[in-house]
């Protein structure tokens, strides 16, 4: 899901064309790529990770690298599972696609034929939006509109969808395209409606099962049970540390799958033999295709050697350009997982990448790192490229976190008494979290919808809050409250942009 998105846009290159074009890359993966996977792995910190290769229908590369928990002896193997996050959305696309080729729906049905209750702000919106629409992110919300409401929350389905119905678009109705999550929930919650099953009913039966994906799981509420299993990792002031499985089965067809690389390669294998195994027709070659048809423009996408190419949004699936080949490829990320999953159709080339935290770009760099050894491109090495960058913003965010903490240090009253800050606090989408007083002049936020979660307030001096979210993936922010006539009034509140971009105002009712 990473909440995905997380696209390096970089330009320059780190080795010459003239340099690089006197390495022999067809020996690089066969050769050099397990010590570029372990040496990268080692720098940016990466506890676990998992790779396969598959090309013209066979296993080049299936293996587990480093281990499933720090501290413990225990090596991740090609069935340990890591949480994919957004790539799940491929198979919720991939499923309706094959409920339209056997005739039980069509993709530009009207949403409402199977969800009745579904509505947008926009009335004449969501009268007209067919289920292609919610597959394909362009039901007019900016990247990531309303997450911080819907992500790891203990909202259900339902209450999701209701929700989504009150949000006010950042764009026209299909104008602009823009990440949205819980679209792709509501397209999921169309399967019970046509089949009478629950949408990870229907992958399991329909999608794993088929496809011998044994070890993989629909829900992250069955991830926890797991005997084969990473432990999710983030970065907390500089220190890799174990956190919590995300807990978004409320946005399950957004996101919510498990799976191993082994499971993953079959899931793979099948989709660049137009959804054959074997003999075998587990997914129909129409409904592999319906999804990687262009539906919607993303913007370009520019690569280290300088070239700009078009990125393209299919249902479930990014589609680009690239050195001449046609991508379709997704990312995938979740508290504590970067995951990503690519297909090169006309070259019968699929490369997976798993990896255990959420603070690397590896994920990523391996991907082109491999094609560009396909498709004897000059080596760039990426790895350490993406790794000099995230350095880099890296050092300019903690001189800034630095500059809060020192300023919370100075100890600068706040512009009235903390209890005036204290109370209850309401937004129209979100609903209500509660602010107290607690000691050494801290306030400590709790809200409606994150049970498990909290937020602790440092006077910056006025109105402003130093804001440390007991959920690391959350960030740190600053909390602007709204004083009149001595009064607190309100609060703006923001989270990580891995989350949400947008800030949320809230009003002040008690």
């Amino acid at each position: 899901m990473k909440k995905i998105l997380l696209v390096v846009s970089l330009f320059i290159a780190c080795v010459s064309i003239s340099q690089a074009q006197r390495i022999d890359r067809s020996k690089f993966v066969k050769d050099s790529l397990e010590y570029y996977i372990n040496r990268a792995m080692t720098n940016w910190r990466i506890p676990g990770a998992a790779v396969c290769i598959v090309k013209d229908n066979k296993i080049i590369l299936l293996k587990g690298y480093g281990i499933k928990e720090l501290g413990m002896n225990n090596k991740v193997d090609i069935n340990t599972l890591f949480m994919i996050g957004s790539n799940t959305k491929a198979f919720t696309a991939t499923a309706l696609a094959m409920l339209q080729t056997q005739n039980k729906l069509s993709l530009d049905d009207k949403v409402t034929k199977y969800l009745p209750q579904f509505k947008l702000e926009n009335k004449p919106a969501g009268e007209m939006a067919v289920i292609r629409d919610l597959l394909c992110h362009r039901l007019g919300f900016q990247t990531f509109q309303g997450d911080f409401t819907f992500y790891n929350t203990n909202l259900s389905r339902n209450d999701i969808i209701e929700r989504l119905g009150q949000e006010k678009a950042a764009y026209p109705f299909r104008t602009k395209w823009g990440y949205t999550n819980a679209a792709f929930l509501t397209a999921g919650q169309i399967i019970p409606v046509v089949t009478g099953k629950p949408w990870e009913v229907y992958l399991k039966e329909n999608i794993f099962s088929p496809l011998g994906m044994t070890n993989t799981l629909a829900l992250t509420a069955d991830i926890p049970k797991s005997l084969n299993k990473t432990v999710p990792y983030t970065l907390i002031d500089g220190r890799l540390s174990a956190i919590p499985y995300c807990q978004i089965d409320g946005l399950a067809p957004a996101g919510a799958i498990s799976s191993s690389v082994n499971d993953l390669s079959k899931w793979v294998l099948a989709l660049l033999n137009d959804g054959k195994v074997g003999a075998r027709q587990v997914i129909p070659a129409d409904a592999v295709k319906a999804t990687r048809e262009p539906q919607d423009i993303v913007g370009s996408i520019h690569h280290l050697d300088g070239e700009n190419n078009f990125e393209l949004y299919g249902l479930g699936w990014f589609i680009q350009d690239y050195a001449g080949h046609r991508l379709v490829m997704h990312d995938g990320g979740v508290n504590g997982y970067l995951t990503s999953v690519t297909l090169v159709p006309q070259e019968h080339l699929g490369i997976i990448v798993l990896t255990n935290t959420d603070q690397n770009n590896f994920f990523d760099a391996l991907r082109w790192e491999i094609m560009d050894a396909y498709f004897k491109m000059p080596y760039r090495n990426y790895s350490e490229v993406y790794l000099a960058n995230f350095k880099a913003n890296a050092t300019i965010n903690d001189a800034a976190d630095k500059r809060l903490r020192d300023t919370v240090a100075l100890s600068h009253p706040a512009a009235v008494p903390l209890s005036a800050y204290t109370g209850k606090y309401v937004n129209d989408l979100y609903g209500s979290m509660t602010c107290v007083q607690g000691e050494n002049n801290v306030l400590e936020i709790r809200f409606e919808h994150h049970t498990r979660m909290y937020a602790r307030l440092q006077a910056l001096g006025g109105n402003r809050f130093y804001v440390t979210f007991s959920d690391p993936v959350l960030g740190k922010a600053v909390f602007p409250f709204t004083v009149q006539n001595g009064k607190v009034t309100g609060v703006k509140v923001k989270v990580a942009d891995f989350v949400e971009y947008n800030p949320y105002d809230f009003r002040k009712v008690e």
